[in-house]
């Protein structure tokens, strides 16, 4: 029998404590990505999220009518820096659509838009180019871990300040306790692993 995907991922994923600092335990996920048939599986269930914002589905059938609307439900997906990046190449490759990076600040070379947000250990700002989504793109946003939810919150709120709408947010690792969940709603979270 074919092991769940959560139990796969949690026992890949190596522990370390007190990183970047004390009191932080960190999830590498480097050996997921390195097996690579638990990295197919992973890109898989990140690409499937389930429920996500119904403004989506409208959109699929909205400016371009009869066209053929049976792929994935979003038309690009928008990766966090650093790991998301990885990620979300990979689900965009899977899919067959683009992927848009969000980077760290004073990274991208044109004209950007910008948001700041708190972490777990400090303050940070995300940048996006400014025409990188279209407005009423459906756009789905992956990153590695969902901790306290600033950097995802700040990801969602570059996307729909350039009109995108975001119809989920995936995600290989929810730190339930943390709390993020509830700083990206009402946004669909779609999480591999929940600890």
């Amino acid at each position: 029998m074919r092991q769940p995907l959560d139990e796969l991922i949690a026992s890949l994923t190596v522990d370390v404590p007190d990183h970047p600092e004390p009191g932080v335990l960190f999830r590498d996920l480097t050996p997921v990505f390195a097996d690579g048939p638990a990295f197919r599986r992973l890109v898989a269930g990140l690409a499937a999220p389930e429920n996500g914002d119904p403004r989506a589905a409208a959109l699929a059938g909205g400016d371009d009518a009869g066209a053929d609307h049976a792929g994935p439900p979003f038309d690009v997906v928008v990766g966090v820096e650093a790991r998301g990046f990885l990620l979300a190449a990979a689900v965009a490759l899977s899919a067959g659509v683009g992927v848009v990076l969000v980077r760290k600040a004073g990274k991208l070379p044109r004209e950007r838009i910008a948001a700041d947000y708190v972490l777990e250990y400090g303050t940070a700002t995300l940048e996006l180019h400014s025409d990188s989504i279209r407005p009423g793109q459906r756009v789905l946003v992956v990153d590695d871990v969902l901790a306290t939810g600033g950097t995802l919150a700040a990801a969602v709120a570059l996307v729909e300040q350039l009109g995108g709408v975001v119809t989920a947010v995936s995600v290989v690792v929810e730190l339930a306790a943390l709390g993020g969940r509830q700083r990206v709603a009402p946004h669909t979270v779609h999480a591999l692993w929940t600890t």
